[in-house]
């Protein structure tokens, strides 16, 4: 059930970056063609982990969009994040108390990094919907950084929040919003990473968000 739900979202994505050609005509003039935006988390992550901490995730993600109209917006995304802990671990399974006392861990870490599309959908005034597609690279380590092997993973998020311009021109925004995160493919982790990622799913369900943003 969770892959099709899946694929028709990644469907009607697909289906609406084809259609905007084809709607020329009825494009609205649009104050910003272009915007860069980012998450909160990357100015805040540094300041209350170390960078080199055993428990943080060293995440960089930077996405730049194109206004195509009012309505339809898409873009490309680049993350790298490191796991020292299985994504699929949810808020009830205790993720919080999890990471306080390092149960979970994995032997080393991993380091997943990709360039990715999305899509973004203007629903009504500021509310929107967005799904992202992000196929990632991956590197398992031991603790010290050595390589162990490479794998691979389809990371996929959906989206729903609300856009809050600022400024005289509308330039700065901001963008609350709340994710599911699905992933395939990653069944490809060694010993030391595989036991703990069989015990959980691999769906992360309503991860809270806060983006950053400039239009031009």
């Amino acid at each position: 059930m969770k892959n099709l739900i899946t694929i028709l979202l990644l469907s009607c994505a697909f289906s609406a970056f084809a259609q905007t050609n084809s709607s020329k005509s009825e494009e609205t003039k649009v104050a910003h063609k272009w915007r860069v935006s980012m998450p909160y988390f990357i100015f805040t992550e540094p300041i209350e982990t170390r960078w080199n901490a055993r428990t943080s995730i060293q995440m960089i993600e930077f996405h730049v969009k194109r206004n195509l109209d009012n309505k339809n917006i898409i873009g490309v995304k680049f993350a790298t994040w490191r796991l020292f802990q299985p994504m699929g671990i949810n808020y009830w399974d205790g993720v919080v108390d999890k990471i306080d006392s390092g149960t979970e861990f994995y032997d080393g870490y991993l380091r997943e990094t990709g360039i990715g599309v999305t899509y973004q959908r203007m629903l009504w005034k500021g509310l929107f919907a967005t799904v992202e597609v992000l196929p990632q690279l991956q590197t398992y380590t031991d603790l010290d950084g050595n390589k162990i092997k490479n794998g691979f993973k389809l990371y996929n998020s959906y989206h729903l929040g609300y856009h809050f311009d600022f400024g005289k021109k509308k330039h700065f925004f901001i963008e609350p919003q709340v994710h599911v995160n699905q992933w395939f493919f990653d069944n490809n982790s060694p010993e030391g990473f595989k036991e703990f990622d069989d015990k959980y799913g691999n769906v992360f369900y309503f991860e809270p968000n806060l983006y950053l943003g400039w239009k031009f």
